[in-house]
């Protein structure tokens, strides 16, 4: 393969089980220019650097259009208001500033250490009722039975969605997931998915967000919907949008930071040993398996300028790609980057990005991974790999297992 097409393989299907030596060929050159015009940022350095450039842009998504319907009404009146408003009213990740800090600063408003740390307890049951299911039982699905259903049901229940709910919370959730996908953005088939995904959790959110005006709760939803008095607010549009992104990334990065770290420790036996016997590691570890083996791999930019950077300029409206998962492994940065060391010092990874668009649920995905893997190091019983490298799901970007099957001993 030639580099300039290196990009391409790190999205084909069949090196999604281990991208790593195409990371490792892409760092050679630190800023490589792709065969249809895409920049890749690899090294650890280069990346830094680019981190709070305002020079980059976060508003790379193609316009919303939605497909012809056949019905005039729809096709020339209601579908262009609805592509208009959510062109106009991205979720703050496709977002720069100053709208994105506004946006930003509101939500931190309720996104507060004290109620992440509150929904501690909250997370402990509800892990602990997911394992007693897996009672009399030889073999599980890591994915279908633990880390899939989970982060919806945590992240739900901050928001203050109701639990019946919580289900047809985890399909939208997977659609909508594509817009981080490169690929999927130009599938026709795709984005009319998503599109769809979107009308129809945009619809479910107006509705609960009247209910959360007229009968607010202890929980985010209600707070971001009924600001305290002369506290900045958010419009409808911009409140579905935000909703939208904390249900999608709150769900999706815990599924495949949790299944990562499962896969991770059972093919590393003697660090799941240290980390039943020793809870206390957990930090650490989870600090590592963010460098190691990330939810996230790498986010796409624009160029709003030139930018100089390694040795390379990248030109005005020039597509970017951060390639953070490389980053985390560069052999500049981080001795034996391969190695999977929970004791490593200086773990300046990039586990949850960076810069402006530092991941927003980050506390609360690793109050989740916590108390997910302790728990599972503790009470499976001999568990071991039945299928290792296991299926992965489509997405390079969020890269994680579509199944992870575990053979165990009982539970505890």
């Amino acid at each position: 393969m030639s580099d300039d097409t290196l990009f391409a393989e790190v999205t084909d299907q069949a090196n999604r089980a281990n991208p790593y030596p195409l990371y490792h060929r892409l760092r050679e050159k630190p800023v490589s220019r792709q065969r249809d015009g895409t920049y890749v940022v690899s090294s650890h350095a280069a990346i830094r650097s680019l981190m709070f450039d305002p020079r980059l842009s976060s508003e790379d998504l193609p316009p919303s259009q939605r497909p012809p319907t056949g019905n005039p009404f729809k096709d020339w009146i209601v579908n262009p208001i609805k592509n208009h408003i959510v062109n106009t009213h991205r979720p703050l990740i496709f977002r720069d500033p100053p709208d994105h800090d506004t946006l930003r600063g509101i939500v931190m408003e309720q996104f507060t250490i004290p109620r992440v740390r509150g929904v501690h307890r909250g997370v402990e049951d509800i892990v602990g009722e997911l394992i007693d299911r897996l009672r009399d039982r030889d073999e599980l699905c890591l994915v279908e039975n633990f880390s899939y259903p989970l982060p919806v049901m945590v992240i739900c229940r901050l928001l203050g969605v109701p639990e019946e709910d919580e289900q047809q919370f985890q399909e939208w959730a997977s659609q909508l997931a594509t817009a981080l996908e490169p690929d999927a953005r130009g599938d026709d088939e795709t984005r009319q998915a998503t599109a769809a995904a979107f009308d129809a959790i945009a619809d479910y959110m107006s509705g609960l967000i009247r209910e959360k005006r007229r009968h607010p709760a202890d929980d985010m939803l209600s707070g971001l919907a009924n600001p305290e008095r002369g506290r900045p607010a958010m419009g409808d549009a911009d409140l579905i949008a935000t909703s939208v992104l904390l249900l999608v990334a709150g769900h999706e990065t815990t599924v495949n930071l949790i299944t990562n770290g499962m896969l991770t420790l059972l093919r590393h036996p003697d660090e799941l040993e240290r980390l039943r016997r020793d809870p206390e590691r957990a930090p650490r570890l989870i600090e590592e398996l963010l460098r190691y083996e990330p939810p996230v791999h790498f986010r796409t930019r624009k160029a709003l300028d030139d930018i100089a950077v390694a040795g390379t300029v990248i030109p005005k409206d020039a597509p970017i790609v951060l390639l953070f998962a490389a980053g985390s492994r560069d052999p500049a940065r981080f001795a034996n980057p391969d190695r999977f060391d929970p004791d490593r010092e200086d773990n300046q990874h990039f586990g949850f990005g960076g810069g402006l668009h530092y991941c927003l649920g980050a506390p609360l995905a690793r109050i989740e991974t916590e108390i997910a893997l302790v728990a599972l190091s503790r009470r499976l019983k001999a568990p071991r790999l039945l299928a290792d490298p296991p299926p992965y799901r489509t997405g390079a970007s969020l890269r994680g297992p579509e199944k992870l099957r575990i053979g165990i001993g009982g539970i505890a």
